[in-house]
């Protein structure tokens, strides 16, 4: 390389650190902007790249995103870091095989990446599925999980989907103490909303109605707009012979997801259970007047 090309990959990697820090800043367009100018310097500069592929990514550029990030790739030779990112965009865009290359090839040159054995396990996972438990890859999938978390402890969103495996596994112990730890570690308040769904079908199931009332009026609390936390608790509340607040909490399922009764089967349910309870009492009255 000479010395003008080694003095334009210089200013172009000036104008990419420049990019990354409008990146932290949130400031997209201008970061954009910024990797543009670096790339017009020195299209040899991988952080540049990189960068443009992030921006473009933001925006819902995905095609282009991914022929950045696969220059950045091979600008690097094949930075861990880089490959992993490029692997997480395969996977999101629904390209199984060529994530799980990218995983397998990150985790060649860093085995101690908990972010490379993370999407491993998400690689694995997709393949599975989320309707078999008793699919071969889910095993392995877990074990890349807790390979990650043996590296990182804290790491929400890999505890998050291994609880998600073991509801899915009807291991509602292991759900709790895992989600338990993520609670003890970011507090109650910081957990998604998700967890919080997870863990009260993990209580609901164990038995623990009260618990799981608790847990999914959480989640109802921090997102409103998801239906299944609202059926959850209307039906424990049924259950209970609390028909009001299953009705309360039903329409607000309507209200979000009114989709989900256009089959009239959640409303004949309560229905069924108001006619149930009026029905007891009815018969209790009657046996005070005997």
């Amino acid at each position: 390389m000479s010395h003008k090309q080694q003095q334009k990959l210089i200013d172009a990697r000036r104008h990419s650190g420049l990019g990354f820090q409008k990146i932290h800043n949130g400031s997209w367009e201008d970061a954009e902007k910024l990797f543009i100018q670096a790339l017009d310097k020195s299209e040899n500069d991988e952080r540049a790249h990189w960068g443009l592929a992030e921006a473009h990514w933001n925006r819902e550029k995905t095609v282009l995103a991914v022929e950045h990030m696969e220059q950045a790739v091979r600008l690097s030779a094949g930075d861990p870091k880089m490959v992993q990112r490029l692997g997480q965009m395969y996977l999101d865009m629904g390209r199984l095989e060529e994530a799980k290359t990218h995983s397998l090839w990150a985790l060649e040159s860093e085995r101690d990446s908990a972010e490379a054995w993370a999407l491993y396990g998400d690689c694995l996972r997709a393949a599975a599925g989320t309707t078999d438990p008793d699919h071969p890859a889910l095993q392995p999938a877990l074990a890349a999980y807790h390979r990650a978390l043996a590296l990182q402890p804290d790491y929400p969103k890999v505890q998050q989907t291994a609880a998600e495996i073991y509801l899915q596994q009807q291991r509602y112990d292991r759900v709790l103490a895992t989600l338990d730890r993520l609670h003890d570690t970011h507090g109650v308040d910081a957990a998604s909303a998700r967890v919080d769904l997870l863990r009260g079908i993990a209580l609901r199931q164990e038995g623990r109605t009260d618990d799981a009332k608790v847990s999914f009026r959480r989640a109802i609390a921090k997102d409103g707009s998801n239906p299944e936390p609202l059926i959850e608790l209307a039906a424990l509340e049924l259950k209970d012979g609390q028909v009001e607040r299953a009705r309360s909490a039903l329409e607000q399922a309507a209200e979000v997801a009114p989709e989900l009764f256009k089959d009239g089967a959640l409303v004949a349910e309560l229905q069924d259970a108001e006619q149930q309870i009026a029905a007891e009492s009815a018969g209790k009255d009657t046996r005070k007047r005997h």
